[in-house]
């Protein structure tokens, strides 16, 4: 049985991401504060980036047995800076929408799909759930992440 925590985090934690950047502007969300270090937008646009690559590999825990997946980097991902060209606003349209597919794929999971197997690069072998709470810590960290640069002192406003 899927707990009810976690698909109530999967179909809401990613709207927060709203509520951390409605006071600031565009040069505030598109600023990189450390050089090197993603700015707010960079880091929507990962997770919205991500979210495909978790669909995809969420139907093929489903349908192959115990496929093996990489590391998933952004930097070697093409696609990325193609994401980190979309506004802000068209990053969370994605994640919203995307977020569905996968609320809808987890949720409507027949039982004995839930045990089915991935094989994480770090972590081995995770049932689907196990691989649900992984994707949604990953995006915890991501929000932890622009609330801080959100809240630092080069984004305060006055």
């Amino acid at each position: 049985m899927i707990s009810s925590p976690l698909t109530e985090r999967l179909k809401n934690q990613h709207k927060i991401i709203a509520s951390l950047i409605i006071n600031l502007n565009n040069r505030q969300i598109q600023q990189q504060s450390v050089y090197g270090k993603w700015s707010i937008h960079e880091n929507i646009a990962h997770l919205a980036k991500y979210q495909p690559v978790f669909i995809d590999r969420l139907r093929k825990i489903i349908a192959l047995d115990n496929p093996g997946f990489d590391a998933y980097k952004a930097e070697n991902d093409d696609e990325f800076e193609i994401y980190c060209a979309f506004t802000t606003y068209e990053l969370l349209k994605k994640i919203s929408a995307d977020r569905e597919i996968i609320y809808q794929l987890f949720h409507h999971l027949p039982a004995d799909k839930l045990q089915r197997t991935g094989m994480h690069p770090k972590f081995g072998k995770l049932t689907v759930p196990e691989w649900v709470e992984f994707f949604l810590l990953h995006e915890s960290h991501h929000l932890y992440t622009i609330f801080q640069l959100a809240h630092s002192g080069d984004n305060k406003l006055s």
